[in-house]
């Protein structure tokens, strides 16, 4: 199965998995980024990934991902940022993931939607608030908007410094989302959306953990390994 999709969105997206491309190990095989597999596997396992949907890839807006609270206004190609906004139909907005959350949203009564790359940086910095925000000024309203949260690192896999986990208590993320040096970005990223004004049964998450076999790690593979993309579009 390339693709698992949210219980809450009813437009076309998906989380993808590891399954069902041509990539050789480690990055068996469905890798759809990085810079260590070759070009011309990432394509095509682009090409047939995105085929499952009915996306070409010509159609497809992705990042160049720097750990930022950057969002873009979505268009095809690449841009820099980790996050995307768009309320035009047939642009798929795709971001990459190897343990960082990846976060979609959806509001069907405007018709807007979103995509967000939520590692610890943008967590800490509150990126989901900040594409919520850049999709209100798109005509989205935050009483409709629906996120659905696909696989990251679960807070048992994911040990940090003691000065990241002092960042987030200074911060005001709650104490749930730390457990001595054990980091919750599940439960940070939450958090945010609550705090911002999403209601709390517009919020959907995966509850899986990329240390799975189905999924890309790049701590479990000690960063040699592939990417996953949440992509989501208005048809």
């Amino acid at each position: 199965m390339r693709w698992i999709t949210g219980k809450n969105i009813t437009t076309l997206h998906g989380f993808s998995t590891r399954h069902g491309g041509i990539s050789p190990k480690p990055f068996e095989s469905l890798n759809l980024g990085g810079t260590d597999d070759l070009s011309e596997n990432i394509a095509e396992n682009r090409r047939l990934a995105l085929q499952d949907l009915g996306i070409s890839f010509g159609q497809v807006s992705y990042l160049n991902q720097i750990h930022s609270t950057i969002v873009c206004k979505a268009q095809p190609g690449k841009q820099t940022g980790d996050a995307l906004v768009t309320n035009e139909k047939n642009i798929a907005l795709a971001v990459g993931a190897a343990d960082c959350y990846p976060i979609l949203f959806y509001d069907k009564k405007n018709a807007v939607i979103g995509a967000a790359h939520c590692g610890w940086k943008g967590t800490l910095g509150r990126i989901v608030k900040h594409t919520i925000n850049e999709m209100e000024t798109l005509g989205a309203d935050v009483n409709f908007i629906k996120l659905a949260i696909g696989q990251g690192i679960s807070m048992k896999n994911y040990e940090v410094s003691e000065e990241v986990i002092s960042k987030f208590k200074d911060a005001g993320f709650p104490g749930s989302c730390r457990k001595n040096r054990q980091l919750d970005l599940l439960a940070g990223n939450k958090f945010v959306a609550l705090e911002t004004g999403i209601k709390k049964e517009n919020i959907w998450s995966m509850d899986r953990c990329t240390t799975e076999p189905d999924f890309f790690s790049y701590r479990r593979d000690q960063g040699k390994t592939g990417r996953m993309w949440a992509t989501i579009m208005l048809k």
